[in-house]
């Protein structure tokens, strides 16, 4: 990628006539203010984003056929439209660079970031995008005491949010009480950077200090508040609800005309006319006119809508070693070729009982780590591996990957066998006594009985549980699996305290991802399942909803918070290791493997796709290998 100033864009307008002009596509085009587009040099900021293309440059036209799968898979889309950050991973991972800002700079101790927005650059109706936006965020959103927002932990350092000056319109600085080493890493992080995705123009209708008849528009809409009506069209508290919106403006290369939910067969985004990237040849920015994704049910219904050739490009649920045989086979009838994913997870499956619990006998008995070693003890790690991945992988915990200047062996190893008689013995030392099926009794005389909450769409999960599930009544646990639609999931899981246990995975397994993402190691946002309520307390301990975590783990949040101050790297890792070890101590959750490598299918036809990419939310895959510039031959 490089950067490209107007003057220069504009000089090379005489070799680049063709595509200067303002496209085919755009002709008859109406602009959201009622007016034709303007013309392409006056849609673009002064300094556009260049991107080189990986294979060769393209041209605009045509649809990128895509899916999505079940009700709640919407965050989905960060990875395929909508990475759009401050400044974005690189295509290897090996670092940030600009993005929607042109610049960026830090000081010494990372106590300041200065950040350069492109001049002209503007929404997707046409409206200017400045540091009016970031302040709008950061004063009306962000500093609100009466909005939330989540994921936004790493504005804060040394317990204290982080200032914001603005310098004019480009130019804004974040200044922080102590070093925050980490923050431009953390913007770039997926879904996170919230400042990229927050259009003043649009949602001060919806807000209080901006509009005295918000809540009466608030209640014509059905809302009870300005409030909630505000949450609802800024989308920033939850993934789904924010992708549930076709009329917010956005930066992204495709804006939705039909959003997901407002048709149940499809959601349809378009090209957005004032997107601000060109390629190597002054063509702009994204060449698919149109992402088209159909709304599918189920895995077993996008596997075959992917062997008839119906899906350009796809590896979430269901490039499973289970299905690798039957996509290898159809390779030429369905007329596309593999991709490779360098799995960056920290396990394959990590199985995750309620730390915070509702119920406070199972939240008691869930909280002993005996118990949960007993428990780990009592699955058959290879069997599953065997059955599942083909054989591909070993037991292992949640931890990181050998070989990684992070790995530590007790963390990765302890508690791995397969051994059901030491588990019954350390069961027995916690809950001994057994009603006349042999199911253990727990300390008010109920069985234990744990039910493990599962998005229904991960199916190499179901698999495992299969064999998990004999394993765990082998030893006197009442085990079962509650399935269900993603959307619900969330609802249950990620926003409940009343479930007994889910299983996820993600995390990361080695470096500076690990850092970022170390959610199996210390709950710190949340996508630590087993403890919202302690992560809650991290991230927002003045919630009604947080829950003030023992003090062992509330020392490891100290030690997280030390780690994301710090800029630099032998201090980093010295403190990252001593997490490690505490999580060795801990033991809050418990896995199968590390993850072998994985796959991706692609269509033949697309062009500038990356043949082999990591595979991971944080680097939301594909989204760093930048798909603005996917086109079909």
């Amino acid at each position: 990628m490089m950067n490209l100033s107007r003057r220069c864009f504009l000089a090379a307008g005489t070799a680049l006539a063709g595509s200067l002009a303002l496209p085919a596509w755009a002709q008859d085009a109406i602009a959201s203010n009622g007016g034709e587009l303007p013309p392409l040099a006056d849609r673009l900021p002064d300094n556009p984003l260049v991107l080189t293309p990986r294979d060769r440059a393209g041209k605009q036209g045509g649809i990128w056929n895509h899916a999505l799968v079940g009700g709640g898979s919407l965050s989905m889309l960060f990875r395929y439209q909508s990475y759009e950050p401050t400044v974005r991973f690189t295509p290897d991972w090996s670092g940030v660079t600009p993005n929607v800002a042109e610049a960026y700079a830090v000081n010494d101790d990372s106590t300041v970031y200065t950040f350069t927005l492109r001049k002209g650059m503007k929404w997707s109706d046409g409206h200017p995008y400045t540091t009016e936006d970031v302040q709008f965020w950061y004063e009306d959103i962000f500093r609100s005491p009466e909005l939330s927002t989540t994921g936004q932990a790493f504005w804060l350092a040394g317990g204290k949010p982080a200032e914001l000056e603005v310098v004019d319109e480009q130019v804004f600085k974040v200044k922080f009480a102590e070093p925050n080493g980490f923050f431009a890493q953390q913007l770039a992080w997926a879904n996170q950077d919230q400042i990229t995705r927050a259009p003043k123009h649009y949602l001060k209708q919806f807000h209080i200090k901006y509009n005295p008849d918000a809540n009466e528009l608030a209640r014509e809409r059905g809302f009870d508040s300005w409030i909630a009506l505000f949450q609802r069209e800024c989308g920033l508290q939850e993934d789904n609800v924010f992708f549930q919106n076709s009329t917010r403006p956005t930066l992204n290369a495709w804006k939705f005309s039909i959003a997901p939910g407002e048709d149940t067969q499809r959601a349809v985004a378009e090209r957005n006319p004032y997107y601000w990237k060109v390629d190597t040849e002054g063509t702009q920015l994204p060449y698919f006119d149109t992402v088209n994704y159909q709304m599918v049910a189920d895995p077993e219904v996008l596997l075959l809508k992917t062997l008839q050739g119906e899906v350009d490009m796809m590896d979430q649920y269901i490039c499973t070693p289970a299905n690798k045989p039957v996509l290898f086979d159809a390779q030429e009838s369905g007329d596309f070729h593999f991709y490779t994913l360098k799995e960056t997870a920290a396990n394959v499956m990590v199985f995750q009982l309620n730390l915070n619990h509702t119920d406070p006998v199972k939240n008691e008995l869930y909280n002993n780590r005996d118990f949960r070693a007993g428990l780990s003890h009592a699955i058959d790690r290879q069997a599953m591996i065997d059955a599942v991945f083909v054989g591909q992988g070993a037991p292992a915990q949640p931890s990181i990957v050998e070989g990684d200047p992070l790995y530590v062996e007790r963390l990765a190893k302890q508690y791995t066998e397969y051994e059901p008689e030491k588990a019954n013995a350390i069961l027995d030392s916690v809950i001994p006594d057994k009603d006349s099926e042999g199911y253990r009794l727990d300390s008010s005389g109920r069985r234990v009985t744990i039910i493990f909450e599962i998005d229904q769409v991960r199916t190499t999960f179901l698999d495992m549980f299969q064999l998990a599930i004999p394993n765990f009544r082998d030893v006197g646990i009442d085990a079962q699996i509650r399935t269900m639609d993603r959307s619900l999931w969330e609802t249950r899981v990620r926003n409940g305290r009343e479930f007994d246990a889910t299983a996820h995975q993600f995390g990361a397994n080695s470096g500076v991802a690990a850092m970022l993402d170390p959610r199996y190691f210390v709950p710190f946002n949340s996508n630590a399942l087993y403890a919202q309520g302690w992560a809650l307390h991290f991230t927002n301990p003045d919630n009604d909803a947080a829950i003030e975590p023992p003090a062992d783990v509330k020392a490891q949040q100290d030690l997280y918070t030390q780690l994301l101050a710090t800029g630099d790297q032998a201090k980093q890792q010295e403190i990252m290791l001593k997490i490690l070890n505490n999580a060795a101590d801990q033991f809050l959750v418990f896995g199968v493997s590390l993850p072998p490598d994985g796959y991706g299918v692609v269509k033949n036809d697309m062009v500038n796709t990356m043949p082999v990419m990591p595979n991971s939310f944080g680097w939301p895959t594909p989204g760093p290998s930048a798909p603005e510039q996917f086109f079909k031959n």
